[in-house]
């Protein structure tokens, strides 16, 4: 066997495939290679996220490319239910997902995940779910482990040691540029440089960031593909005093809102108590985010709401349409835009005096005051005002004027390849998992995705 021959090629190193490898590596005999564009965890430094700091739009963009993937520089919630995160529930069933999810939590925590688990059921929760409904919102409970931002790097280089020991061959900076096929089979890739690596089986694991090259890799390969809506919506920044109540019993809230203007859903997605809001690049698009520590907090809690969209004929890119309302903002802001809640209701701008008198004070400091109604197109600016109006029902002071909203949030969930159960493509040989392959949304089930991959390899191997 040649040194550019492995029986595995793995193709990034986000959460599904280092949990492809851990899965594979546990049989010594294979030969498994990890690819990344990106560059290995302890050279990911990110020249925003120092004091001071300014984007210089490095290529890849580390906060997001790498070991470890986006998952490195996250919060590192883990959510124990297939209920959210992805589609595994539908792709396999309840409750092979479940038992997915209760392995590769396991492994997290033999990682160095904490023990603890924020939100097992009580009356409090229940009593929340009946005023939840009483709002004209659905609360969906969501059992969450948190692993904390400060913490997710030393868990990721864990991982990396471990699969270094156990002999799997680690390639950072190493840009994929094409899958090699032969009569319906794979048999290996190629990188941009031109190097050929054979193998029996490819997993593809991308992650969102590469969610554009496997999308031009599947039209490539002639693979079936559906599109995901986009979501696409602000980062709401109060003070952390006005969720307690709610993140003491469950951490991160999902609620979910069907908007009486347009009957558009508004949904709540990763709430970060006594958290900071960021910054994360998608492409040539900066998007707003956030993140919670686990030893260190702030004086305010963000979470974000996003309006989910499909397009139908003519228009059916609904990638292209969250980047181009990105774009507008980073246009007129810079990079992101900040406005008071009671500035944007009463029609006008944010400037940095009304936003001195607000009692919420921003901790994403570099976003610039403006008008988000000069960004957000008018359905989504009504369906986000409902939505808060609605929360503030169930946790008063959701929409008090101080209240802070950052635009834009974005989250572009690739086009979905049609993948079997096993994950695999329609090439044989050929498999696909985590959030770029549009089957997953979170940590816990793109992890669980690559272990899927990986047990259908072992078994024919």
């Amino acid at each position: 066997m040649g040194t550019n021959s492995f029986d595995v090629v793995i193709v990034g190193a986000g959460p599904a495939g280092i949990f492809a490898a851990l899965e594979l590596s546990r049989h010594p005999h294979l030969r498994i290679v990890i690819l990344d564009k990106g560059d290995d965890i302890d050279r990911r430094t990110c020249p925003l996220r120092e004091r001071g700091g300014t984007c210089r739009h490095c290529q890849p963009c580390a906060v997001l490319n790498g070991w470890g993937g986006a998952g490195a520089f996250s919060d590192g919630k883990l959510t124990l239910s297939p209920a959210v995160g992805g589609h595994l529930a539908a792709i396999l069933g309840e409750t092979q997902a479940a038992e997915l999810i209760r392995y590769v939590d396991d492994l997290y925590r033999q990682f160095g995940a904490p023990e603890k688990v924020h939100g097992i059921y009580t009356d409090e929760i229940e009593d929340l779910e009946k005023r939840a409904t009483l709002a004209g919102l659905h609360f969906v409970y969501v059992p969450i482990r948190h692993i904390g931002t400060e913490h997710c790097v030393d868990l990721m280089r864990a991982m990396r040691d471990a699969l270094l020991a156990r002999g799997v061959t680690i390639r950072p900076r190493t840009e994929v540029a094409a899958i090699l096929t032969d009569n319906g089979q794979v048999h290996g890739v190629e990188t941009r440089k031109g190097e050929q690596i054979e193998a029996a089986a490819v997993i593809l694991a991308p992650g969102r960031e590469g969610a554009a090259w496997l999308e031009k890799t599947a039209k490539q390969l002639k693979l079936t593909l559906a599109s995901n809506p986009v979501d696409l919506g602000v980062r709401v920044e109060v003070p952390a005093p006005v969720l307690e109540p709610i993140t003491r019993l469950v951490y991160e809230s999902k609620f979910i809102y069907y908007s009486a203007a347009f009957d558009d859903q508004i949904r709540t997605f990763c709430m970060c108590p006594y958290g900071e809001v960021s910054t994360e690049f998608a492409g040539d698009v900066m998007t707003v985010n956030g993140h919670s520590f686990a030893e260190h907090r702030t004086a305010n809690t963000n979470f974000a709401l996003l309006v989910s969209k499909n397009f139908t004929e003519p228009f059916n890119d609904p990638i292209a349409y969250g980047k181009s309302v990105a774009r507008l903002a980073n246009l007129l802001s810079g990079g992101i835009l900040v406005q008071r809640l009671g500035d944007l209701e009463a029609g006008r701008r944010s400037t940095p005096e009304r936003l001195s008198r607000s009692i919420v004070r921003p901790t994403l400091p570099s976003a610039t005051p403006g008008d988000l109604n000069l960004v957000l197109p008018y359905r989504y600016v009504i369906d986000i005002l409902e939505m808060l109006h609605a929360l503030d029902e169930i946790a008063p002071g959701v929409a008090s004027r101080h209240t802070l909203l950052y635009g834009v949030e974005a989250k572009f969930y690739s086009n979905r390849l049609q993948l079997t159960p096993a994950m695999e493509t329609e090439v044989a040989g050929l498999f696909a998992c985590g959030d770029g392959a549009g089957v997953t949304r979170g940590l816990i089930q793109a992890s669980a995705s690559g272990v899927v991959a990986a047990r259908t390899i072992l078994s024919r191997l």
